[in-house]
């Protein structure tokens, strides 16, 4: 049974509860998400597996999670990047964020969302009971898209989007 980390607003942890309890009730807990990019600047997107178990089929970032009891950030990071998406890669956290969002089927997200972003030019090789495809996409397009069609993509990533194309910029210098 997989466990979250509870955290109060600062982010102290404050107990452990089952995943899907967490989403029902809904508490605030830890999580992660990352942001890889190549060298042209694109995002690695990622479309959730069509079996999870919420937001199925929805486009978002390159992967993202919630790190496990004793597991910091950075090992959880590279650990969720190579089970989704089978690549490792230099990662650095560059801000968090607090978030409510409903996602269907009586769930709710009530996340604080450690972001972090990398840089990776490798080609993905995607676990299937994770992710559906992947591509990578300019800001541009990806901004444009999100415009005309928001209910392609999952919640924390139409929350997240402009606050990490600010972030994104640090990889450019």
């Amino acid at each position: 049974m997989e466990q979250v980390i509870l955290v109060d607003e600062q982010d102290n942890p404050i107990g452990l509860m089952e995943k899907q309890a967490a989403h029902v009730t809904p508490h605030l807990h830890r999580a992660f998400s990352v942001f890889i990019f190549n060298t042209k600047g694109e995002l690695l997107m990622q479309q959730r597996a069509l079996s999870k178990y919420h937001s199925p089929g929805l486009w978002t970032n390159t992967c993202c999670s919630h790190p496990r009891a004793g597991e910091t950030l950075e090992e959880a990071t590279s650990r969720r990047l190579m089970e989704e998406m089978g690549m490792t890669c230099e990662m650095h956290e560059v801000y968090t964020f607090v978030y409510k969002a409903y996602v269907g089927e009586g769930l709710t997200e009530h996340e604080f969302d450690h972001v972090f972003i990398g840089q990776s030019d490798d080609i993905p090789e995607i676990n299937p009971e994770e992710v559906e495809s992947w591509k990578y996409m300019s800001l541009d397009d990806l901004s444009e898209d999100l415009r005309l069609h928001p209910e392609h993509y999952t919640e924390w990533f139409k929350i997240t989007f402009e606050e990490m194309t600010h972030h994104a910029e640090v990889l450019k210098a």
